[in-house]
């Protein structure tokens, strides 16, 4: 598992998404900047830091960091912040990456992923395999019997949720919450319209992938 460190100076602020991050599979703490010092740095070095500070604060927060690990090789660095930060941030900065408000965790993890695979080669070559259904999980594709499978983001998305907890019932609240996000106001009827288009696309006479359990929601077949 990805070890992350959230470092920050409003740790209420990002609860929500470091949550969301540790249901995709990422380790992810939350520290106070000045948490960070040089003993935890060499000891628990993480993988990878985002950055959630403001205005003069991101340039003071990465000089902090680097200066606190000026004795090793820093991790990359990706920060989340506003728009209005973004137009003045200072361009010689070392961040590797950043992401602006409202943050949405399918994207920071995608974008940790892809800095990982660059940096450590983690996440090469990862894939789930449900019998005849395959997710390329480093080229966000999907196969049946070797035939790709032309995917939205969303459906995507769902169907790598679902493949990921084979035998688990979701609710389509549970759904909504975990792809949508908990401030979605779309209603459940867009699980329903998703999971009805997904299975359209993976499924066919001799293929059944996803089960509906009446009155409750969805779950991936466990013997695929």
């Amino acid at each position: 598992m990805c070890r992350l460190w959230l470092l920050t100076y409003e740790h209420r602020q990002l609860e929500k998404l470091s949550s969301q991050l540790a249901q995709k599979g990422l380790d992810c703490s939350i520290l106070n900047i000045k948490e960070a010092t040089p003993e935890k740095l060499t000891e628990q070095m993480p993988d990878l830091v985002l950055l959630a500070i403001e205005g003069l604060e991101v340039k003071l927060g990465v000089d902090y960091l680097a200066w606190r690990t000026s004795q090793h090789k820093h991790p990359p660095i990706i920060v989340l912040l506003s728009a209005e930060t973004l137009n003045s941030i200072d361009h010689t900065l070392p961040i590797d990456d950043f992401v602006i408000k409202p943050w949405d965790a399918t994207e920071v993890e995608l974008r940790v992923k892809r800095i990982l695979r660059r940096t450590k080669g983690i996440g090469r070559g990862e894939s789930i395999e449900c019998g005849d259904l395959v997710l390329d999980l480093d080229n966000c594709e999907v196969t049946v019997d070797g035939r790709l499978i032309n995917l939205t983001f969303k459906e995507y998305e769902l169907l790598k949720f679902l493949a990921n907890n084979k035998g688990r019932v979701f609710s389509r609240e549970t759904l909504l919450n975990n792809i949508w996000g908990y401030d979605y106001y779309g209603g459940d009827r867009t699980v329903d319209v998703h999971i009805r288009r997904l299975r359209s696309k993976i499924e066919d006479s001799t293929h059944t992938f996803v089960e509906t359990v009446r009155n409750i929601g969805y779950r991936f077949r466990k013997n695929t």
